[in-house]
């Protein structure tokens, strides 16, 4: 099923004010827009009359092995969507062979959703909340159930205006919790304004795990976050949903890239809905993609099954946009492969 007709149908099976939820982005939506037309707006320059009888999307990321570069992002709520929940993602995710970020405000228990991974690799997102204390004990327990790295979302020292949800009066449902327990999904009240670069190397500390910065649109950015310790810096805009506005991650890619050279990975998400954007992302240095809605869609229609056809459907996608290149490894999917 195509994405289009996949989300389709997710927007059939769900509740008005939830399918707005995950659908919607700030504001006029002008960034969650121009996410996807960018990469659009990158063209390819593929080789000919190379062997292509066997592709590979096979890499690491962070050291950890993975069958291709394609992640799931950390999205909130995924019971909303289906009741199985951030573990019924996980183990769809696991069984597609990809890397999972789990989302601080998801609505199961992370040892639920490790146990759903098994030893596929897992990755668990960080908001720096005002209790410190609190914070403190959602790494230590994420790193207790085995995720690999922390990721610090840095773009969100208050919530973005989104007028879907406003209009809906959206709130999560009673029945619903979180790991920390909020029955306000709009109130982002918890949640320190103050979080800086010094939180990069507490976060490392605490937990002794690599920290990725996820929300860096910036070169100058970019270097800080190296600089104070992360160990990759992710650009993203939070799918739109926080400055309308903001640069399109497509066109924000080559200037993270550039700054960081080869002093950390860099990963990218926003608008991702073909493997030829994933294919993209890779040669403008890129080393891997995440995608986020279109995983709701699959968790909503099918469940776990769905979001591992959802990503099966990306990776074939992305081999054969490989195999049309002339690239048949990741590390042949260069910088040349480009129009500049």
């Amino acid at each position: 099923m195509e994405l289009d007709e996949l989300e389709a149908k997710a927007r059939e099976l769900l509740p008005q004010d939830v399918y707005d939820y995950v659908a919607g982005g700030a504001v006029d939506e002008l960034t969650m827009a121009d996410n996807r037309a960018a990469w659009d707006r990158v063209r390819l320059r593929p080789r000919v009359l190379r062997d292509v009888r066997a592709v590979t999307t096979s890499t690491a990321v962070l050291g950890a092995a993975v069958a291709h570069p394609i992640g799931v992002a950390p999205t909130a709520f995924h019971r909303m969507c289906h009741d199985g929940g951030e573990p019924a993602t996980a183990a769809g995710a696991a069984d597609a062979g990809a890397l999972f970020v789990l989302s601080t405000r998801s609505t199961a228990p992370m040892e639920d959703v490790a146990e759903a991974m098994g030893d596929a690799p897992w990755w668990f997102q960080v908001y720096v909340l005002n209790d410190r204390d609190l914070t403190e004990s959602f790494v230590r327990r994420a790193a207790a159930a085995g995720a690999r790295a922390l990721v610090l979302t840095g773009d969100t020292p208050v919530l973005g205006r989104r007028l879907r949800d406003i209009r809906n009066r959206f709130v999560l449902p009673s029945h619903l919790g979180t790991i920390e327990s909020l029955d306000r999904p709009g109130n982002l009240a918890d949640q320190a304004a103050g979080v800086t670069f010094e939180d990069v190397a507490w976060l490392a500390r605490t937990a002794e795990l690599p920290v990725v910065v996820k929300g860096v649109l910036r070169a100058d950015d970019a270097r800080q976050c190296v600089g104070a310790g992360a160990a990759a810096v992710w650009v993203s805009n939070h799918g739109g949903r926080q400055l309308d506005g903001a640069i399109a991650t497509a066109d924000a890619l080559g200037e993270v890239v550039d700054a960081v050279g080869s002093a950390a990975e860099v990963y990218v998400d926003g608008g991702v809905r073909r493997g030829t954007d994933a294919l993209k992302a890779l040669a403008m240095g890129a080393t891997a993609v995440f995608v986020g809605r279109p995983v709701a869609w699959g968790l909503t229609v099918g469940g776990r099954d769905g979001v591992r056809g959802v990503i099966d459907g990306f990776r074939a996608e992305l081999e054969l946009a490989m195999a049309l290149a002339g690239a048949t490894t990741v590390d042949e999917v260069t910088p040349d492969l480009i129009a500049r």
